[in-house]
């Protein structure tokens, strides 16, 4: 354990530094912690995790992503990385990278088959999300992009308590059902007194291609109603697109100018925020 002054990304925490006592790897110098949650599953919040670490990688930053989602990792197909192992030092567990220095952790890393079942309790699976932070040599980061574990249980709990987070950007889509669990993570978020960006709305609207009108998918909570009831500011909205649907299919890894044009002010606002 160790106190507020020894840790990290003390300059970038918001958490309560009278009672957040944080484990760390003195070897690891991170500046700021980006946590992408939903409170469910299926929204895209993975591939939205992605796509912030190659856009922040692309505006110059040093990324790394941590892939929280102990049961259900994606992370290192989304990146490209799919077969890759990591490997330890005898300390430390060395960070698997992208060819243009993404620096990424999950556990299908360590996994002989990637589609093998995690058939884990809870506590255990929080214990090897702590030492993806502590035990894994992450270096000089700029940016750690953690693709969080949707619901709000042990787990979560587990990310927020122990791992400094900077601040939360929360995913949803435009459904009442998805609204409302999207609600219960955000007051999850703001009860461990840590800072909730903002929303960034997936699978928003599809766009015509005839005549580039947005066409509404689902006719669920106006957007604006549930923004302004949970006070919370919208990101960004994403369409529908076969390249970010297709992302673990793409050789490249870079991002497609037409997801750029919609991703790159998302991730400026972002910065923007934790900057403040």
């Amino acid at each position: 354990m160790s106190d507020c002054n020894s840790c990290p990304s003390n300059n970038g925490c918001s958490k309560d530094k009278k009672s957040c006592m944080i484990e760390n790897n003195p070897l690891n110098n991170v500046k700021k912690i980006i946590g992408v949650m939903s409170g469910k599953g299926g929204v895209g919040k993975s591939s939205i995790s992605v796509l912030i670490a190659k856009q922040l990688k692309q505006l110059g930053y040093k990324v790394g992503v941590l892939d929280a989602d102990i049961t259900g990792p994606s992370v290192p197909r989304l990146l490209g990385l799919k077969g890759k192992k990591t490997r330890g030092n005898g300390k430390e567990i060395m960070p698997v990278e992208t060819s243009n220095g993404i620096k990424v952790m999950s556990l299908n890393f360590l996994m002989e088959n990637e589609d093998d079942p995690v058939i884990w309790r809870g506590p255990i699976i929080s214990g090897a999300v702590k030492q993806f932070w502590t035990d894994v040599l992450w270096g000089e980061l700029d940016y750690l992009v953690i693709d969080m574990p949707p619901g709000t249980g042990d787990v979560a709990l587990t990310v927020m308590q122990s791992i400094p987070i900077s601040g939360v950007v929360m995913i949803s889509v435009p459904q009442d059902l998805v609204a409302m669990i999207v609600s219960k993570a955000v007051k999850m978020v703001r009860q461990m007194h840590i800072n909730v960006l903002g929303v960034i709305e997936n699978m928003s609207y599809i766009t015509c291609p005839d005549c580039n009108k947005k066409i509404k998918l689902f006719s669920g909570e106006n957007t604006e109603e549930f923004l302004n009831k949970m006070s919370l500011k919208l990101l960004g909205e994403l369409p529908m697109l076969s390249s970010v649907s297709s992302l673990s299919e793409c050789e490249h890894e870079g991002i497609s100018k037409e997801v750029e044009t919609i991703i790159k002010p998302i991730v400026t606002n972002i910065i923007k925020d934790l900057e403040e």
